[in-house]
């Protein structure tokens, strides 16, 4: 398997090369002062594509990835706050079709933690969790009706638990009995339909609403997440990170999972290249399926959400 991965990857590598101009940028700077520890990391994937003549057909495409991390450590006597910011937006566009989203997304998180001795691995930890994006989603290639935007949904978890982790950097486990879940739709038109799992309007038998939906669902339950970071071969890193919630009053043991894994392969120097996998599911939100020739979209159960990428690129340190 790992053979395999390695070989497709070096694959793509080639074929980027003959037919992709491609680059990454990234910037990495640390600050220490006292027990602050300070990261910030910029990201830049430029792709582009284009055929002349080609017998086996293609379209031309650029596309473009700007990533943004930022990271704040304290770390003291047994107290640790760990605190970052992260974005990322992703553009496509191909020949003859408007510009698409391909990537978005806002993120904060904070985590602090306290262990009473050097002894114990164990911490007393508080965790907040913050998640939205940036513009309006579509069910492309349809554009008169958003299925997303800016807080609508936005995402936010806090709770309090216990952390095991001998070296948290790179190993964690995270068990909170008491954790608060807000989903937010603050736009009308998706509150009233009742997306992502808010209560939707109410309606007359004409269609006239006669409640407006509810922007806020709040849920109370249980979290428990897992963190792994390792280097499995010289060149070769992983990252694993796990997140699972249910409900304690709504369908108690129905389970929203949040994971991912990534790997990332370091060719050389100034070549990188990254294989990710992104896993959601939450019971919460439905899908919607296109009928009468995708004039109507029709509200369907949960399904498993999957996104899988795949990236090569040259990688500037400065």
């Amino acid at each position: 398997m790992k053979n395999t991965i390695c070989l497709l990857l070096l694959l793509c590598f080639n074929l980027a090369m003959a037919q992709t101009d491609s680059l990454e940028v990234k910037s990495d700077t640390l600050k220490i002062e006292g027990p602050w520890i300070q990261k910030n990391k910029v990201n830049l994937d430029l792709n582009e594509v284009a055929f002349v003549n080609w017998n086996s057909g293609g379209v031309n495409s650029v596309s473009a990835l700007l990533g943004v991390l930022s990271s704040l450590k304290y770390e003291k006597k047994g107290f640790i706050w760990n605190s970052t910011v992260s974005g990322r937006y992703g553009i496509n566009k191909q020949q003859a079709q408007d510009i698409r989203k391909t990537d978005d997304l806002i993120e904060i998180n904070s985590s602090i933690g306290y262990k009473k001795d050097s002894l114990t691995n164990w911490y007393y930890t508080a965790k907040f969790n913050f998640k939205s994006q940036f513009s309006n989603g579509y069910s492309y290639p349809n554009r008169s009706k958003p299925i997303s935007k800016f807080m609508a949904p936005g995402y936010l978890f806090f709770g309090a638990g216990m952390e095991y982790g001998r070296d948290i950097e790179t190993l964690s486990f995270y068990f909170s009995p008491l954790t608060v879940k807000g989903t937010f739709v603050l736009d009308d038109d998706l509150a009233n339909a009742g997306a992502f799992g808010v209560k939707s309007a109410v309606v007359d038998k004409d269609g006239n609403i006669i409640k407006e939906g509810e922007k806020v669902r709040t849920e109370v339950g249980i979290l428990v997440t897992n963190a792994y970071e390792t280097v499995i071969f010289e060149n070769i890193a992983l990252k694993n990170a796990i997140s699972l919630y249910t409900d304690y009053f709504n369908s108690f043991g129905n389970v929203d999972v949040n994971w991912e894994i990534n790997l990332d392969f370091k060719v050389n120097a100034y070549v990188k290249a990254t294989l990710g996998s992104h896993l959601k599911y939450d019971n919460d939100t439905k899908t919607q399926v296109e009928i009468d020739n995708g004039e109507e979209l029709v509200e369907e159960g949960a399904k498993v959400q999957w996104k899988q990428q795949i990236g090569i690129g040259v990688t500037l340190d400065f």
